[in-house]
């Protein structure tokens, strides 16, 4: 693998800064486009960042980090582990870093997701490939945050 490895993916949305932040933010948002997980955490530098699910009857932490760097209504990083993987040793070295930027662009705001460094992780080629999914990364999920923005701006 290189030196670096990302996914980086974006999408322009017809909305407020304040709109998107909510959908990044707002447990019952995260929950209608990330795979029925709900956000856990008090949105401050340092502070446990959880993904939670209702996953056969039972709740549990999909995926967990901690909070990098927050700028409200404009950036957001953080850590990504898969806490239930078996393969992947839940260490310092092994955690991604994800990060949403909105930014303004043709009277709307674009957001851009970028995640990685692969290249420095653990089973990071196959991680890779398997976010990477045939070229979508983190497409589909914007797709849907855009829609859910952006339907809730109609009504």
């Amino acid at each position: 693998m290189s030196d670096k490895k990302y996914i980086v993916n974006s999408i322009l949305i017809n909305a407020l800064p304040s709109e998107i932040w909510d959908a990044l933010t707002n447990p019952e948002q995260t929950k209608k486009y990330m795979f029925g997980c709900e956000t856990v955490s008090d949105w401050q530098k340092g502070s446990d960042l959880l993904w939670k699910m209702n996953y056969e009857g039972k709740e549990i932490i999909a995926v967990k980090g901690t909070i990098a760097s927050i700028e409200k209504d404009k950036m957001l990083a953080y850590t990504v582990i898969d806490p239930n993987s078996t393969t992947i040793a839940d260490i310092p070295e092994n955690y991604l870093m994800v990060t949403y930027c909105i930014t303004k662009e043709n009277g709307g705001h674009l957001l851009t997701v970028t995640q990685g460094n692969y290249a420095t992780v653990a089973d990071g080629e196959k991680r890779y490939k398997e976010t990477y999914n045939n070229g979508e990364g983190w497409m589909p999920i914007l797709k849907e945050i855009k829609k859910l923005v952006e339907d809730t701006n109609i009504e």
